[in-house]
């Protein structure tokens, strides 16, 4: 799966959205990274992301990120583990999606996993999901691997929506009364109560 990253200004406005917010993490990232590997050390920018399915009981916290590139079998991971559990597909996750939960976590300066909710939602999952709540779009992202749905008890739905909406990088939606929200590398917009 390639991306164009050279079209338009939306693309550029959500590059330098997430730029800038991976540069505002990087201070106080630093001491994270303190035991990483000795192949780490000294490393440059990393990125690196944590995240908890009540689901499936599983938990990853990984680099995935390292000077600018992308570390395939930390991917393959995060694949595996935001696949549709009902139906244990899995597709590739959109790495601008991971890239905008990463920043958003680390612009929080939080320690703890998120909680996945929603990742990847195969189509058949997702028709049943749409049966049962008007809140479920059609074309959900989530069927194209490009939108999760999370929560952390140690901030607030506003919080995190702040977080991800300071991060330009894509769809933020709030969802206060179910407690979560959702991030997506669409179209930059917000909605929500």
């Amino acid at each position: 799966m390639t991306h164009d990253t050279s079209v338009g200004s939306k693309s550029i406005l959500t590059r330098r959205g997430l730029l800038g917010a991976f540069a505002a993490t990087a201070v106080t990232a630093t001491p994270f990274y303190a035991n990483a590997a000795g192949f780490l050390r000294g490393g440059g920018d990393v990125r690196r992301i944590a995240m908890h399915s009540g689901r499936t009981g599983e938990t990853i916290n990984m680099i995935y990120w390292i000077e600018g590139k992308y570390i395939k079998d930390a991917l393959k991971e995060v694949n595996h583990f935001m696949r549709d559990w009902r139906t244990d597909q899995a597709i590739k996750i959109d790495t601008r999606t991971i890239d905008i939960m990463a920043a958003a976590h680390g612009l929080m300066d939080v320690r703890e996993p998120y909680l996945m909710l929603s990742g990847y939602r195969s189509p058949k999952t997702n028709a049943m999901l749409r049966s049962r709540s008007r809140g479920v779009a059609k074309n959900s992202l989530h069927m194209k691997g490009q939108a999760a749905d999370l929560r952390l008890s140690s901030r607030s739905v506003n919080q995190m929506f702040k977080a991800a909406v300071a991060c330009n990088g894509g769809g933020v939606g709030k969802y206060s009364g179910s407690n979560f929200v959702h991030m997506d590398c669409g179209v930059i917009r917000s909605w929500g109560r």
